[in-house]
């Protein structure tokens, strides 16, 4: 009615609040969350795969569960502690690894000041592939100066205990126009997100790796052409320790899948000593494909298998050019990778351990394949 529209009182808008969730008063719960951590990474699921130590609680599901399985004769479904890296890594804040952005990843991007395990759901923000790294550790951080792995800053602890190594990385540093920044130990603790750096860190752009083709081509320039693949491995450390091996024992070069692999970050610096500087890693889109163009450039592709066909000290194809392949850390070999190698190895053992650790059965694969080429000369 025309009256009502006239009353004194009547309400001018609308009875309806801002509606919640999309941007009303509680959008400020919304925001910052990132993604979901996937099951092995949650310190509280029994799946949780990661290098944390384990909760009470998690262990105790995971124990549970195994004599579940047990008693109905099926494979317990449950993580491997340990296998997976779930440490806060890079930051990437403001050009410095794990500065500010590795501190931030709250509601809002307010600092939380975090560091060491990532146990918080959602709460870390992938960092950019082309953000610097931060390689820490006496010999890593030498071996890297030495082979003139491009560098913009060092980082030394106040105080820090000086010997021959320091020494040839500060002088070393000074030489090529390095910047030497000396800050805090609490300080390099908090950059490093509380990872063992010896007082050092050096801050590195990303990894260059290797282009396939060239890694095979110079391999083949050889006398003895020896490379080596890793099929899935996940743990950074592994990986680093892999590049060490393939190092000591004459490897030519190392090459993984772009995709669910671990790639070169501090972590794998660290963990190879250094080796990364001298021995090429190429990342390839297929390893299947991969491994056939190098049995069609004359490599014998090996797969180190527990049930392998043939027993390493029986590999006679170790002189001639060679790629050993190492499956991941729990799997083994994928089913494709299998069928591709010319043949699968197995490394004898006298006690009743069922397999080696991927980096550990590598060496001992490498150490072999050395032994054989040694005498072969």
């Amino acid at each position: 009615m025309a009256g009502n529209s006239q009353r004194r009182g009547r309400r001018l808008t609308s009875k309806a609040g801002a509606p919640k969730g999309t941007g009303g008063k509680n959008k400020d719960s919304l925001a910052g969350r990132g993604r979901t951590l996937p099951a092995d990474e949650r310190p509280w699921h029994k799946g949780y795969s990661g290098t944390e130590k384990l909760p009470q609680r998690t262990a105790w599901k995971q124990d549970k569960e195994r004599r579940a399985a047990a008693e109905e004769g099926r494979a317990p479904k449950i993580g491997q502690p340990g296998s997976k890296d779930t440490t806060w890594g890079r930051g990437g804040g403001r050009g410095v690894p794990g500065g500010r952005g590795a501190a931030t990843g709250g509601r809002g991007g307010k600092p939380t000041g975090r560091s060491g395990p990532r146990v918080a759901p959602g709460r870390k923000s992938n960092p950019s592939k082309d953000s610097p790294e931060l390689l820490v550790g006496r010999n890593p951080v030498l071996e890297a100066l030495r082979a003139n792995v491009p560098a913009t800053a060092l980082y030394t602890a106040q105080g820090i205990d000086m010997d021959d190594r320091i020494n040839e990385i500060i002088r070393t540093a000074a030489d090529r126009g390095i910047a030497n920044l000396e800050i805090s130990r609490a300080e390099l603790d908090r950059m490093t997100g509380g990872v063992l750096h010896q007082g050092v860190g050096l801050q590195v752009p990303p990894f260059a790796y290797q282009p396939f083709e060239d890694l095979v081509a110079a391999a083949l320039e050889q006398p003895a052409p020896l490379l080596v693949a890793l099929d899935g491995v996940t743990d950074p450390r592994n990986l680093g320790a892999v590049i060490r091996s393939a190092a000591a024992f004459g490897a030519q070069g190392v090459f993984v899948p772009e995709r669910r692999a671990a790639g070169i970050t501090a972590t794998a610096w660290r963990t190879s000593a250094g080796a990364a500087a001298r021995v090429p890693v190429a990342q390839v889109t297929n390893l299947t494909r991969s491994l056939k163009a190098c049995r069609d450039a004359g490599f014998m592709v090996v797969g180190l298998d527990a049930d392998g066909d043939t027993d390493l000290y029986n590999l006679e194809a170790a002189v001639g050019p060679l790629v050993v392949v190492v499956g991941s850390e729990g799997r083994g070999l994928s089913r494709l990778v299998g069928e591709t190698c010319d043949l699968t190895v197995s490394i004898p053992m006298i006690s009743e351990v069922e397999s080696l650790n991927a980096s550990v059965a590598a060496a001992v694969a490498l150490a072999e394949v050395a032994r054989r080429r040694s005498v072969e000369l």
